[in-house]
């Protein structure tokens, strides 16, 4: 039987009309997970969990450990204990690492499950972004990121992919489909991935069928609406150059 849980701190959709306050802090998201992706207070940085250490991908690609007490109010962890290896050759963009992840998940029924991966490989090419901090209330993660975000790329790299699967129906709790966020091997660049090009690559993949989600405590959470966060929007900023 499968026993692992994905953690979720607050709701894409949250995020997305502009909830980027703190909900938990680093040290307190480490105590449920030890591989995910998220975003830190004020949409300050991406984040890559991996081996039970929080990293912050910061506007120039650099990346730094988290404070265990910087805030966090988006993220999805899980404690990676059941997996399945995986392994792939040469991939030529993210389309076709998603198909092919897709098909993985198909042939063990599991498109309508959660799922989370981590693949070690080398690039040519990781097309990636992230972004500064800023502070608002209602001002939507489009809008932020057109002020914010910063594009790079890394080249001839060695790192690791974080990835995470939702389905459909869960659309608007987190995004549809594949989320991928990298970090290099010596913990030094990484960011939230636009596109790749990768030599090779092996690792793991997890089926998850739970789900816990924190929802932030404070009153400003229900001031709103949160199925006003559209679904084009959320695959703009999530899945594509969105702000551009």
């Amino acid at each position: 039987m499968n026993s692992m849980k994905m953690y979720q701190v607050s709701t894409l959709q949250a995020l997305m009309l502009g909830y980027s306050r703190t909900v938990i802090s680093v040290s307190e998201l480490l105590k449920h997970g030890n591989i995910g992706l998220g975003t830190f207070k004020d949409v300050d940085g991406e984040m890559i969990v991996l081996d039970g250490s929080c990293y912050r991908a910061m506007e120039n690609g650099d990346v730094a450990v988290a404070e265990p007490d910087r805030g966090v109010p988006f993220s999805t962890v899980c404690v990676m204990k059941e997996s399945t290896p995986i392994e792939f050759g040469y991939i030529n963009n993210i389309e076709e690492l998603k198909t092919a992840l897709n098909i993985i998940i198909d042939n063990h029924f599991g498109l309508n499950s959660m799922h989370m991966a981590r693949i070690d490989g080398e690039f040519d090419l990781i097309d990636a972004r992230s972004e500064s901090g800023y502070e608002s209330v209602h001002v939507d993660l489009k809008t932020i990121l057109g002020k914010t975000q910063k594009a790079f790329k890394f080249e001839k790299i060695k790192g690791t992919l974080v990835c995470v699967y939702f389905p459909d129906y869960m659309d608007g709790i987190n995004a549809f489909g594949w989320h991928l966020h990298f970090i290099s091997d010596d913990r030094a660049h990484g960011g939230h991935v636009f596109d790749i090009v990768m030599k090779s690559g092996k690792g793991q993949i997890s089926k998850i069928n739970s789900i816990e989600i924190k929802l932030p405590e404070g009153p400003m959470f229900d001031t709103y609406t949160l199925k006003e966060a559209s679904e084009e929007e959320i695959k703009a900023v999530e899945q594509g150059h969105g702000t551009e």
